[in-house]
């Protein structure tokens, strides 16, 4: 079997392709997210804790360069190559991890609720005829267990 034959068939297996389609389903899904909690989460968060940005707390980790006169900002220190601990970001990331594992817990949630609500098949009324084998074996039993007669 050549490497591209086996790939082939290793890539084509259904549960990687389900994998694939949950991986780009997950990214795109991954964006909606980082959207409501920059756009959406974190202004209100802000507002409620007294404006404050959680994307500009950082520690300066080394000076500015010399003859540097932008603004002091996260951005503008890191295009300048000034390194940064940049904690708030650090805090941006697990707030929208937080909220894709509740989002996700949501889901799931309601996918085994309705998992659950379906109807369950009705039982089988006549069991199946056993297999030609064990009604002979039986046959055979009750023949041995019959008394014989002289």
């Amino acid at each position: 079997m050549s490497f591209f034959s086996e790939f082939k068939a290793f890539a084509m297996k259904g549960n990687v392709v389900d994998l694939a389609v949950g991986v780009i389903i997950g990214v795109a899904f991954q964006r909606i997210v980082d959207s409501m909690v920059k756009d959406l989460i974190m202004p209100l968060v802000g507002r409620v804790v007294g404006g404050l940005d959680f994307s500009n707390y950082f520690i300066r980790l080394a000076d500015p360069p010399p003859g540097y006169t932008g603004p002091m900002t996260y951005d503008a220190l890191s295009k300048a190559g000034v390194p940064l601990f940049a904690y708030g970001s650090f805090i941006t990331v697990a707030l929208n991890f937080l909220i894709l594992a509740f989002v996700i817990f949501l889901m799931v949630k309601q996918i085994n609720r309705l998992r659950r609500e379906e109807p369950a098949p009705p039982p089988a009324e006549t069991p199946d005829a056993a297999p030609e084998d064990i009604v002979l074996l039986r046959e055979i039993r009750d023949a041995l267990q019959k008394p014989q007669q002289p």
